[in-house]
């Protein structure tokens, strides 16, 4: 029987309070980042420093009640390590310094080895070695067809105009890109794993984006594929804006579904059942708010649940920059306090 509340709630075990980590919690809206990230001119340097990695991914454990950290990283690691060298530009965002535009790009993109991703394992090592036994750690990737959208674009995009027309068109292409990025995934995934992992989360940042009869073919299939090889492993996936799909994820191999704010998890709780772990899903301009309100909206998000043990509390999507410490505090404070009624 493990002590980690988390990986109870994933193994379907009963626990006395509701857990709670939050995306992007090492970030920017800590001081102590800041300071950290003045260290490094440029981003992908910061990430492929296992120490400054592991450093920031301890900083929110240090200062919160939390129950799980998540490796400091980037999604963009993948498209790095198999050929298209990746830059963070400021006030811009990740640029490619080359894009795809057809078949011959993609079969030039490699399946990157352990070795050009040895980074991110050295730094899940280092954190593993730092937390508690109560304490989870909880490794991640991007999906492939949110991978695909920056490989295709070159750089970031709302519309995705270029990926989606990419895919539409060129069949061959498409499933080719998408399955050479479903094998770098799955091996990137498990070497997480083996170097002390004991979570992963595939964010499919951009599967909202897609047109109602694509989602499946072109986002979840290939997450499906990936949870199905790392069947023995807690796999947890989100795709923002997915809540219309969620009875498709009755037959994946994933013990936890992350939800956005646009979708009840009550309403979740009834399409899945028990089978599936519900994570979320508090709007998290809440936390921009005060004391009052965000305890409030914390109390409305536990009920909505409801009773059980099938919970894991966090925020529809990622911490924003301007957050005051102090508000996630109070959040987390209040879940401690407030979940232990939905565990009689």
């Amino acid at each position: 029987m493990t002590e980690k509340l988390i990986l109870k709630v994933l193994n379907g075990e009963k626990v006395a309070s509701t857990p709670v980590w939050f995306m992007r919690q090492a970030g920017r809206y800590l001081p102590e980042y800041r300071k950290l990230r003045e260290k490094f001119s440029n981003f992908m340097d910061f990430c492929k420093n296992p120490e400054a990695a592991c450093e920031a991914t301890l900083q929110p454990i240090r200062r919160f009640n939390l129950d799980a950290a998540i490796i400091f990283s980037d999604i963009l690691t993948i498209p790095d390590a198999m050929g298209l060298k990746v830059e963070f530009i400021p006030n811009f965002g990740p640029k490619f310094s080359k894009k795809i535009s057809n078949i011959a790009d993609i079969e030039k993109l490699i399946i990157p080895d352990e070795s050009q991703l040895n980074y991110v394992f050295q730094a899940i090592k280092l954190a593993r070695s730092e937390l508690d036994n109560k304490t989870a750690l909880i490794g991640f990737s991007g999906s492939p067809w949110t991978l695909a959208t920056y490989m295709l674009e070159g750089q970031g995009s709302r519309e995705h105009r270029i990926s989606k027309a990419f895919i539409y068109q060129n069949k061959e292409a498409r499933e080719l890109l998408l399955e050479k990025l479903t094998v770098s995934i799955t091996n990137y995934l498990r070497k997480q794993v083996e170097n002390g992992a004991e979570i992963v989360m595939i964010f499919d940042s951009w599967g909202g984006s897609l047109a109602h009869w694509n989602y499946y073919k072109f986002s979840l299939k290939y997450m499906e594929k990936i949870a199905e090889q790392l069947k023995n492993v807690p796999v947890i996936l989100f795709s923002k804006g997915a809540g219309i799909w969620l009875e498709e994820y009755k037959n994946t191999n994933a013990r936890a579904v992350g939800l956005d704010w646009t979708i009840s998890l009550s309403k979740a709780r009834k399409i899945l059942g028990e089978k599936l772990v519900l994570q979320g899903n508090l709007d998290p301009s809440v936390l921009l708010t005060d004391k009052n309100t965000i305890k409030q909206e914390v109390k409305r998000v536990l009920a909505d649940y409801g009773n059980g043990h099938r919970h894991i509390f966090n925020l529809g999507h990622g911490i924003s920059p301007d957050v005051k410490p102090e508000n996630v505090a109070i959040m987390i404070d209040t879940i401690r306090e407030e979940s232990l009624q939905y565990h009689l």
